[in-house]
């Protein structure tokens, strides 16, 4: 294996605070090896050039500007003109620890792999609407912890908030498709299907920001339910029973809604048991009463918005075989 040299690649759209702090966390890494950052500026009416511009001095920083085509392509565009091995996509929306970067080179100069995935977590600086978030995305009892854990390292799906490819992955697979949101379990089955390896790397993980909003976060987890099916029909080996949670999860509330005011009120503590473990959890963890309350309403919105796409979009693709792009053109760029 040849030397390891790190490019980081960010698209940001309408976002010069976020990159910003971006930046600015990595001014503190403690990583003293050469590497590039590559900012790709998708088609923004709220450009971010002037604050690259000031961190020009600090970073070895290339800035690129394009028409908006999407996250994935932006992605692919930037790393096309990175002159590294092996990159590193990030959101514009995290921050990173400063032990980020040698932690990467760590592992993957003792255990290299071709693709891999990081996790993310809340930092102290977050709004606690942020925390909630962060948490029931995060959490073992709401998303099986695989964003959050330490214990999946084979057979993860890397995400690209957090995510690395090495170039000769990305030269074979082509990179990420024009689906949004997906492309990145997309590219992530390509690469394994073409005889990659992938990985989870445990302390490679970013403070991700997320929604900063409950409608925006809405949008989001409605979009996510709505790609899955799209891509276990594409990649039918990734289709898990644990997708349909969050839909039982909807059937589960209303049943036991109904059971509770119609015929016993004790149909309501399975309800009841789960969303108190969540709360006592959530508080314990985030050291907060309020995150505790908020990551409540936070699951309804997550298990809801998921769940209730996720039905829709396995009805028009997976039994009416409907095209995904005609059906759901929003989810896809030009």
């Amino acid at each position: 294996m040849s030397e390891i040299r790190i490019s980081l690649v960010v698209p940001v759209y309408n976002r010069p605070d976020e990159i910003q702090e971006l930046l600015e966390s990595l001014t503190q890494q403690d990583f003293k090896k050469k590497y590039e950052i590559v900012i790709v500026e998708d088609g923004s009416t709220e450009s971010s050039e002037a604050i690259v511009n000031t961190y020009a001095s600090q970073l070895n920083i290339s800035y690129f500007f394009k028409p908006n085509s999407g996250p994935g392509d932006s992605r692919n565009y930037g790393m096309k003109r990175a002159w590294g091995n092996y990159f590193i996509i990030l959101d514009s929306d995290v921050i990173l620890p400063s032990h980020y970067l040698s932690t990467i080179d760590k592992f993957l100069s003792e255990n290299y792999l071709d693709c891999f995935g990081g996790a993310d977590a809340a930092h102290e600086s977050f709004t606690d609407l942020q925390k909630a978030i962060n948490y029931v995305m995060t959490s073992f009892f709401t998303t099986g912890g695989i964003r959050g854990g330490k214990v999946k390292v084979q057979k993860f799906e890397p995400r690209s908030f957090n995510m690395g490819i090495s170039k000769e992955a990305f030269e074979v697979t082509k990179g990420f498709s024009k689906i949004h949101p997906g492309e990145d379990p997309d590219l992530s089955q390509r690469i394994v299907n073409k005889g990659f390896t992938t990985g989870f790397l445990p302390d490679a993980y970013v403070y991700h920001k997320r929604r900063i909003s409950w409608e925006k976060f809405h949008t989001q987890v409605k979009k996510f339910g709505l790609v899955r099916p799209i891509l276990t029909k594409w990649h039918p080996v990734t289709a898990k029973l644990t997708f349909w949670f969050p839909t039982l999860f909807v059937l589960f509330v209303v049943l036991s809604l109904l059971g509770g005011v119609l015929v016993n009120p004790v149909a309501l503590i399975p309800l009841v048991s789960y969303l108190l473990l969540l709360f006592v959890h959530s508080t314990i963890l985030n050291k907060s009463i309020k995150v505790g309350f908020l990551s409540i309403y936070a699951v309804f919105i997550q298990f809801f918005g998921y769940g209730l796409a996720f039905l829709k979009s396995t009805f028009y693709i997976r039994l009416l075989n409907r095209n995904p792009e005609t059906q759901f053109p929003k989810l896809f760029f030009k």
